[in-house]
């Protein structure tokens, strides 16, 4: 109990990071608003891909650094909790309504399609049986005798829809990972094909078995045979459709972070846009970094700092406009631009020499902390069973003594928003728990790890929107460029073909590297 106690007056500014002010609030509503474009000309298709709901969104952190901040905002900053106060306008209630509404659409398109597809599912699997049971209700009396072959298929057709049953469990039966904007092509065909054909095998049926009353009751066992074989590679055709087809990379695509430009390379096959939009979103939540805006409000404040430091005199009078003044500025900063490059060197040496004064004291204080429980388990063995600590108990007696050392840490790389003390403190613990060094405990501190790595409500986006020129249900060609955005940047994706390579095949002689060595019979003495 004392060491939560301590825990909690050494570490009770870390889990406020930085207050926010009303202007810093209305300041990061109008920069995520979603710019207008001026250009009608083009024409763009913006269609929106969802992520299942009930998650929070990305921007919605109320930890995000303020545009203005200086580089010793991790020393100045004094946290300030109390009431917090929020304005809402007209504009963000018409797009929470809007909002709210594509996300009910999105709900019903994708139940629909759920449904119907369950629907036909079911209608494939019981018409075989219906096919065998009908002429056995009807006019059982007026049959022929099933012999023994006719037996053999009533084992053959239940082994068939065994499988059948499997493979269309094992394809079809996943749960969503995002909702497509558009439907899938060659899902949509299939299922059209599958309605096509049961529907023309119950009209044969009708016609030729059902209105005559057809007293051959193994060609009846035949049939439905027949039509569960054909079933069978219906399933076969979507196993190549809708899986091998896409395994053999045809396109390379660069994917590119508008915000820092971090960017990866990926090998796709052959998928439609939409799709490839969804491979790429996945990868991207396992490959990139996550997304740090309080990295990106040092370049920002360094040119406030040099328009802060450029006077403008109106010397011709208030009667000039702005743009003149304007055209000054300008014209005054570029005259500066030679010894900008100066501050930029100094500012970011300075930067890099405090990052690595307080990396080497976390390095340190983290050691002393895990020695110290090396100490504390040698002196918990000697104890009787009852009184061991468990790693709980154990990761808050150690966390005060480096405390102070990881909060100044993280708050010089500006990644305190990321990483709150009930999850530093689960990490501590699962380290004591699986006897893991100090160098493991800080890698995920030092080395900022993909967005994956962190907590879902600090990094996850429920909705992304895609935004192409072309339909996004069409397949990649070469030369095509779609983006993907979210609340705070957006993903530029580059589509290349791989180009076709030809290999050619030279031989050799083996006997064109033999040679002889011929030696002199007379040797000087």
């Amino acid at each position: 109990m004392s060491a939560a106690m301590d825990t909690e007056s050494t570490y009770s500014g870390y889990s406020h990071y930085s207050g926010h002010s009303k202007k810093a609030h209305r300041q990061g509503r109008d920069r995520h608003k979603s710019p207008r474009s001026k250009d009608g000309s083009r024409s763009e298709k913006s269609v929106t891909i969802q992520t299942p709901p009930a998650e929070p969104l990305l921007g919605n952190d109320a930890s995000r650094a303020e545009e203005g901040q200086d580089d010793n905002w991790g020393e100045t900053t004094t946290a300030i909790t109390g009431t917090s106060e929020h304005s809402i306008s007209q504009e963000d209630i018409a797009r929470i309504s809007k909002d709210l509404e594509d996300s009910v659409g999105l709900d019903c398109k994708r139940y629909l399609g759920l449904t119907v597809a369950a629907v036909l599912g079911l209608l494939v699997f019981l018409t075989p049986i219906a096919f065998i049971l009908l002429p056995q209700i009807l006019w059982r009396d007026d049959l022929e005798p099933c012999g023994t072959v006719c037996e053999g298929l009533f084992i053959s057709v239940a082994f068939k829809l065994l499988i059948l049953l499997i493979g269309t469990w094992a394809l079809f039966f996943r749960q969503p990972k995002a909702d497509l904007p558009r439907v899938f092509v060659f899902r949509a065909l299939l299922l059209v094909l599958i309605f096509l054909f049961v529907f023309s095998y119950w009209l044969f049926y009708g016609v030729r078995i059902l209105d005559s009353k057809d007293t051959n009751y193994q060609g009846i066992v035949q049939y439905a045979v027949s039509l569960v074989d054909a079933l069978l590679f219906i399933h076969y055709l979507a196993i190549v459709l809708l899986e091998l087809r896409q395994l053999q990379p045809t396109f390379t695509v660069k994917v590119v972070r508008s915000t820092d430009g971090e960017s990866r390379y990926y090998s796709l096959g052959h998928l439609s846009i939409q799709r490839a939009a969804l491979v790429v979103l996945e990868n991207y939540y396992r490959d990139f970094t996550v997304y740090n805006p309080a990295l990106l409000t040092a370049s920002k404040s360094r040119a406030a700092k040099h328009m802060a430091g450029l006077k403008v005199y109106n010397v011709d009078g208030p009667g000039n406009n702005a743009s003149g003044q304007s055209r000054a500025m300008i014209a005054a900063a570029a005259r500066r631009r030679d010894s900008s490059h100066n501050e930029l060197y100094y500012e970011e040496a300075d930067h890099e020499r405090r990052v690595r004064k307080r990396r080497a004291r976390l390095v340190v204080a983290v050691e002393e902390a895990f020695t110290h429980i090396k100490r504390l388990q040698a002196e918990e063995q000697q104890k009787a069973p009852g009184e061991m600590m468990d790693p709980r108990e154990a990761a808050q007696a150690i966390f005060p003594s480096m405390a102070r050392a990881l909060q100044k840490y993280l708050r010089t790389t500006r990644q305190q928003q990321y990483h709150s003390m009930e999850s530093i403190l689960q990490h501590l613990s699962f380290c004591i728990t699986n006897n893991m060094t100090p160098k493991a405990f800080l890698e995920r501190y030092l080395n900022p790890g993909p967005t994956l790595q962190y907590d879902r409500d600090r990094w996850f986006s429920k909705q992304w929107t895609l935004v192409s020129e072309e339909a996004v249900t069409s397949g990649l060609q070469d030369g095509v460029v779609f983006v993907l955005k979210c609340l705070d940047f957006s993903l530029v994706v580059n589509v290349k073909k791989i180009p076709f390579i030809k290999l050619s095949e030279e031989f050799i002689d083996p006997k064109s590297h033999k040679f002889v060595l011929r030696l002199q019979s007379e040797t000087s003495v």
